[in-house]
C-alpha cells in the first residue's frame, strides 16, 4: 500500500514456528492474552498465526474450524488487521480494529482496542462495527482520532484487501502451510 499507512515491506519470515504472545488491552483496562505462532517479526510489523479449533462466527461471516487467522500488527499504523482464510489460502474476511500502533517485541505484540472494527467481505462489503460500544465518557479527541480512522478504513478497504491478501498467500507459502501458485493453462486458439 502506498502513502499515509505504506510499509518497508514484508518483515523477516523466521525458519522455526516460534510462539508470541499477544495482548490485547481495553479501554476499560481488561487485558487478554492469546498465544499465537509468529510468522515474521520486523521492527515495526509482526504477523501471527492462529488455526481455528472451532467453528467461529463474526457477523453473517462463518470461520469453519481450521480457518487460518494472520493478525497484522504494525508500530506505525492506527489499526491491525486479521486476514482470515481457508487452509487453501481463500479470503473469508478481512477484520480491521482500530487501535493504537502496537508495541512488539519477539516476544510479545501488546495493542490497546479503540472498540470499532470494521469487516471487509470478498464480495466488497464493508461494515463498521462495535460504534455503539464507545464510552459516553470518552474524550473528545480520542473519539474524533477514532471517527477519523473509521473514515480512512472504510475508504481504503479495498486497497487494504488487495494488499494484505498478496502478502498472506505468499506468507503462507513461505512457511509451507500453501502449495506453489498454479501454473497458468496455456492459450487457446490456433497456433
Amino acid at each position: 500500500m502506498r502513502g499515509r499507512w505504506a510499509t518497508k515491506g514484508i518483515p523477516k519470515l523466521l525458519m522455526a514456528e516460534q510462539t508470541i504472545l499477544e495482548i490485547k488491552e481495553t479501554l476499560t483496562g481488561e487485558r487478554k492474552e492469546f498465544p499465537c505462532t509468529a510468522c515474521a517479526v520486523g521492527q515495526d510489523e509482526v504477523v501471527i498465526l492462529y488455526k481455528l479449533p472451532h467453528e467461529g462466527r463474526v457477523e453473517d461471516v462463518v470461520l469453519p474450524a481450521g480457518t487460518l487467522s494472520l493478525g497484522y500488527f504494525w508500530a506505525t499504523r492506527p489499526f491491525n488487521a486479521y486476514h482470515w482464510v481457508t487452509p487453501k489460502g481463500k479470503t473469508i474476511g478481512l477484520y480491521l480494529n482500530i487501535s493504537e500502533g502496537a508495541h512488539i517485541t519477539p516476544q510479545q505484540v501488546v495493542w490497546r482496542d479503540l472498540v470499532v472494527d470494521v469487516l471487509v467481505t470478498p464480495d466488497g462489503r464493508c461494515r463498521v462495527l462495535d460504534e455503539e460500544e464507545l464510552p459516553a465518557e470518552m474524550e473528545v479527541s480520542l473519539r474524533q482520532r477514532i471517527n477519523l480512522i473509521r473514515e480512512e478504513l472504510v475508504r481504503q478497504h479495498k486497497a487494504l484487501l488487495a494488499e494484505i491478501e498478496v502478502r498472506s498467500v505468499r506468507l503462507l507459502r513461505e512457511v509451507g502451510l500453501l502449495g506453489p501458485p498454479l501454473p497458468h493453462p496455456p492459450p487457446r486458439g490456433g497456433g
